[in-house]
């Protein structure tokens, strides 16, 4: 009997019971469309905000649904930076960021070009430009050899029990396989656009072709599929971001599914109301952008400096942490002078106030909070 879906005989013939999404899928592309017309009505200024927030959410939620934690602020810089927004000062990123920004825009910006083996090599290479996974050195731009065993997705229920997941095709088959996954993507058929995306997450991530990073490229190959369902570059939703609250849900719907037969209804639904709750998701942005907007045209009269405007900004956007003075000037690459110069200034504008307690542990925060949708 076969114990892995990749297995059986019917591979790849994925089926499933469309009346069981006759009320979903519509609703879906309605609220797809609905929240691209809510986005486009935006002026420039407060889109682009919206799509950079959306976009560093993204590349933050996706490596985190992995292990991996990114500085925000070197994310958002490499985006900004990358697209050709003014942001005010720059965090420069390190070769961890700017791969997994690399591989995001590729596939959000490029959605148009063909997806090909030599694109999804150029991935890889940018998630890991050491050619290392943690300390481990792994092969990077080409599909995993199995020289060590097979590829299994594994955890530890013990140090001396660790539970196989799923145990992915022998690498012997991944020419053959991925050839066909990659025929598949660019070939086009009747088949609902937002069902193909949950097809290419599914069908990717199941061969599990690379040693490392697997998931990431199958949730960029997933975005790649919704950017064509809409035709536009425009991010404004973040699948990967709904994913990271759902993460066990995702991975044990995958396991499920991977361990079935053909039949993948119900990973279809599930990929479907995760999607709906993405749309969820993109109205906080939007109110957040909405209010960021809002305190500036209060203040817009306000006569600031650069290093001002940046620290604002931070707090608008969740800063982590208490802001000190001492904070102030690390991250303004300023004397501690001038950062207390700069402070005073935004308590006597009534922008910032002081925090509870005083002395060396004087903290600041803004006066009057914006109405931030967590």
């Amino acid at each position: 009997m076969a114990g892995y879906i990749y297995e059986r005989q019917e591979w790849p013939d994925f089926t499933w019971d469309s009346d069981a999404l006759t009320k979903p899928l519509p609703e879906t592309w309605q609220r797809q469309g609905r929240l691209i017309g809510q986005m486009q009505g935006l002026g420039f200024q407060l889109r682009s905000e919206a799509i950079l927030e959306t976009l560093t959410a993204d590349v933050l939620k996706s490596s985190e649904i992995e292990g991996e934690v990114l500085d925000k602020d070197q994310v958002r810089s490499s985006i900004a930076s990358r697209l050709g927004m003014d942001i005010g000062a720059l965090a420069p990123p390190d070769r961890n960021v700017e791969g997994v920004v690399e591989m995001t825009l590729d596939a959000t910006q490029k959605y148009d070009e063909p997806l090909t083996e030599e694109r999804l090599f150029g991935w890889h290479a940018a998630l890991f430009p050491t050619g290392r996974s943690g300390i481990s050195k792994i092969t990077v731009g080409a599909w995993r050899d199995d020289k060590l065993g097979p590829m299994q997705v594994v955890s530890k229920v013990s140090t001396n029990n660790p539970r196989v997941h799923y145990q992915a095709p022998a690498a012997s088959r991944l020419d053959i396989e991925m050839k066909a996954f990659l025929k598949w993507f660019e070939t086009r058929d009747n088949t609902d656009l937002i069902i193909r995306a949950a097809l290419a997450h599914l069908w990717f991530v199941t061969i599990h072709p690379f040693e490392d990073g697997n998931g990431r490229i199958a949730r960029a190959i997933a975005d790649m599929a919704l950017a064509r369902s809409e035709n536009s570059q425009q991010r404004f939703y973040s699948m990967s971001a709904q994913i990271r609250l759902e993460r066990n849900d995702y991975y044990n719907i995958l396991e499920s599914t991977q361990k079935g037969g053909l039949d993948i209804t119900p990973w279809l639904s599930w990929f479907l109301a995760c999607l709906n709750r993405a749309f969820d998701g993109a109205e906080t942005i939007l109110a957040n952008v909405l209010a960021k907007a809002a305190f500036w045209r209060e203040h817009s009269q306000a006569k600031l400096n650069n290093r001002q405007r940046d620290i604002i900004n931070r707090l608008l956007d969740g800063f982590t942490g208490k802001l000190t003075s001492s904070k102030y000037a690390t991250i303004e690459k300023c004397s501690p002078d001038s950062a207390l110069r700069d402070i005073t200034e935004l308590l006597e504008a009534g922008i910032l106030k002081k925090d509870e307690g005083g002395g060396r542990s004087t903290s600041y925060s803004l006066a009057r909070e914006i109405n931030r949708q967590a």
